[in-house]
C-alpha cells in the first residue's frame, strides 16, 4: 500500500504560521526495524519532528531563534520498544544487560491477544492492572490462564461480549477488519476530527513563556501536573519534560502500577502522592493547578470531572490553562465513554487484522511493540505544545485531546512495507549507544536506557534528573 499522506505534513497542518523553512527539519534512516508491515518509524519520526517544531516555536518566542532539528528513523521506532532491550540494569559484575520482563507483565500478555469467538470472529480482552483484569474474568466466568480465556470468549457473539465488557468498566474489544472499522460510527466520528484536538475553552490574557529570553530550553519554568499512568499519558508528560518543563507527577499510593513502565517513563520528573478523593489533599491539588500551566490526565472519561477536575472547572480556577486529555477512544462518539488501551485500539480499528494477514499467520495478530501508546503521547505533547505558543500569541484557555485509535488511524494512512521478514527488531549496540544515558542509584537501580532521539541544535531534548522513586518530592513547585 503507498503512502498516501505523510504524518509530518498531516500534524504541520495543525500548526498556526507558516512552514518550517527548507533545512530546518531532517528526517533519516527507513523502516523497517520490526517485523509489522506498518510504518512504525517513519510515522514516529514524523511525530517527534513535529514535537520538536512546536518546541522550536516556543524557543523562537523566547529568543528569535530556531535550531536545526533532526531524527533518525531507526531510532524513532525504538522509543516504542519501551523497556525490553532498551532500558538495561546494571549487574553485581558491573556489565549493563536487559532489564527482564516483569512476571505481571508477561501474565497480561499472555491473556491480552485476540481470541476466536462463536461467532467465527475475534476479541480482545485486556487484561492490565488487577481490579481491571477481575472484571473481564467475572464476565467471562473464567480463570485467569489462556486456555480459561480462549475457552470461554468461544461461548460468546464478539457484539454482545464487547457489550457486556463495556458494561462492566472492564476493557476489550472485536477484533474488527479496517472496512468493518472504516463502517462504524465511531470511526466516522474520529475521521472528521484532526489527530490532535485543540480547542479554545477559556479566555484569558496573553502570556509570554516563563523566564523570557534568558531560558536555556523551550520549556524552562513551564509547569506540568502529570496525572497519568502507563504509557501514553506518562509519555506526554515525558515529552515536556525532555524539553525543559518542571513536571510533577501526582499519584497515590493506593493506585496500581506496572514498576517496568513508570521506571521508563518517569525520567526528568519528579514524583508526589496525592489522592484527589481525599478533601485535604484535593484542595492542595487545586493549590497547584492555580500555578500551573499545563495539566495532563489520562483517566477514563469523564473521571476528573466527576471530581471537580474538569477542563472547565481547572480553566476557571487558572485561565491561562493548558489541559491534555489521553485515552483510547477520542473525544466523543458512541465509544467515547470508554476505557481502553494500545491494545483495544489496535484491535477495533483493523491494525491486529492487518498485522495478521502480513504476518500469514492465520489469526490477528498485535504489532511487535506499544505503538499507539508511544505514538499518543508523542503527539499530546505536540499539542501541548501548540496550544503555550497560541496561549502567549492571543491568550485563552486550551483543551488538547488524543487518542489511541486516532493514532492506530494515523498510522494506517501512511501506508504499508512489504519487506520486513528480516527485520532485527532492536537497535545495534553503536545505534543505541549514540542515545544511551545513565542513571545511577535509581530506586531501580544503575540504569543505561534509550535517551531522547530529536536532535536539537541548540537545546536538545535531555532529562534534567534520573527516574524518581515514587512519592518523593513535596507537593509543591520549584522556583521558576
Amino acid at each position: 500500500m503507498p503512502r498516501k499522506t505523510g504524518a509530518f505534513d498531516e500534524l504541520m497542518a495543525l500548526r498556526e504560521g507558516p512552514l518550517p523553512a527548507s533545512g530546518e527539519v531532517t528526517i533519516s534512516g527507513a523502516d523497517p526495524l520490526f517485523a509489522s508491515p506498518f510504518r512504525i518509524g517513519s510515522t514516529l519520526a514524523d511525530a517527534l519532528a513535529a514535537r520538536a517544531v512546536a518546541a522550536n516555536d516556543l524557543w523562537e518566542l523566547r529568543t528569535g531563534r530556531r535550531q536545526k532539528i533532526a531524527v533518525d528513523v531507526r531510532a524513532a521506532a525504538a522509543t516504542a520498544l519501551g523497556g525490553e532491550d532498551m532500558t538495561l540494569v546494571r549487574g553485581a559484575d558491573g556489565e549493563y544487560r536487559p532489564a527482564p520482563l516483569s512476571p505481571a507483565v508477561e501474565h497480561m500478555v499472555s491473556l491480552t491477544q485476540p481470541w476466536p469467538t462463536a461467532d467465527d470472529r475475534w476479541f480482545l480482552p485486556h487484561f492490565n492492572l488487577p481490579h481491571l483484569e477481575r472484571r473481564v474474568l467475572d464476565v467471562l466466568r473464567c480463570e485467569p490462564t489462556p486456555a480459561s480465556v480462549r475457552d470461554a470468549v468461544a461461548t460468546w457473539k464478539a457484539d454482545d461480549l464487547e457489550e457486556a465488557i463495556a458494561a462492566a468498566d472492564a476493557c476489550g474489544g472485536v477484533v474488527r477488519t479496517p472496512e468493518e472499522w472504516s463502517a462504524h460510527p465511531q470511526s466516522a466520528y474520529l475521521a472528521a476530527r484532526p489527530v490532535v484536538e485543540i480547542t479554545k475553552i477559556g479566555d484569558s490574557a496573553p502570556e509570554s513563556p516563563p523566564g523570557g529570553e534568558h531560558a536555556t530550553e523551550p520549556l524552562s519554568g513551564v509547569r506540568v501536573l502529570d496525572l497519568t499512568r502507563i504509557l501514553a499519558g506518562p509519555t506526554a508528560a515525558l515529552s515536556l519534560a525532555e524539553h525543559g518543563a518542571d513536571v510533577l507527577m501526582v499519584n497515590a499510593p493506593r493506585l496500581p502500577q506496572v514498576p517496568p513502565f513508570v521506571r521508563d517513563t518517569s525520567h526528568g520528573k519528579r514524583s508526589t502522592y496525592l489522592d484527589y478523593t481525599a478533601v485535604d489533599e484535593a484542595a492542595r491539588l487545586r493549590e497547584l493547578v492555580g500555578g500551573a500551566d499545563v495539566f495532563v490526565e489520562g483517566y477514563r472519561p469523564q473521571r476528573m470531572e466527576a471530581h471537580g477536575f474538569g477542563p472547565e472547572e481547572l480553566a476557571e480556577l487558572r485561565p491561562g490553562l493548558v489541559y491534555v486529555s489521553v485515552n483510547c477512544f477520542g473525544s466523543g462518539g458512541p465509544f467515547g465513554h470508554r476505557a481502553g488501551w494500545d491494545q483495544v485500539a489496535q484491535a477495533v480499528t483493523g491494525a491486529c487484522v492487518i498485522q495478521g494477514n502480513a504476518a500469514d499467520d492465520g489469526r490477528p495478530q498485535l504489532t511487535p511493540v506499544y505503538l499507539c501508546d508511544f505514538l499518543t503521547g508523542f503527539l499530546a505533547g505536540y499539542g501541548a505544545m501548540l496550544a503555550l505558543a497560541r496561549r502567549a500569541r492571543e491568550g485563552g484557555s486550551y483543551r488538547v485531546q488524543v487518542s489511541l485509535c486516532q493514532s492506530s488511524m494515523l498510522v494506517q494512512r501512511q501506508g504499508l512495507i512489504d519487506d520486513f521478514a528480516e527485520a532485527p527488531g532492536r537497535l545495534t549496540t553503536g545505534e543505541f549507544e549514540r542515545y544511551a544515558v545513565i542513571e545511577e542509584n535509581t530506586v531501580y537501580g544503575d540504569l543505561k536506557s534509550l535517551g531522547p532521539v530529536i536532535r536539537m541544535s541548540e537545546t536538545p531534548p535531555r532529562w534534567s534528573s534520573p527516574t524518581p522513586r515514587l512519592g518523593s518530592s513535596p507537593a509543591e513547585w520549584l522556583e521558576r
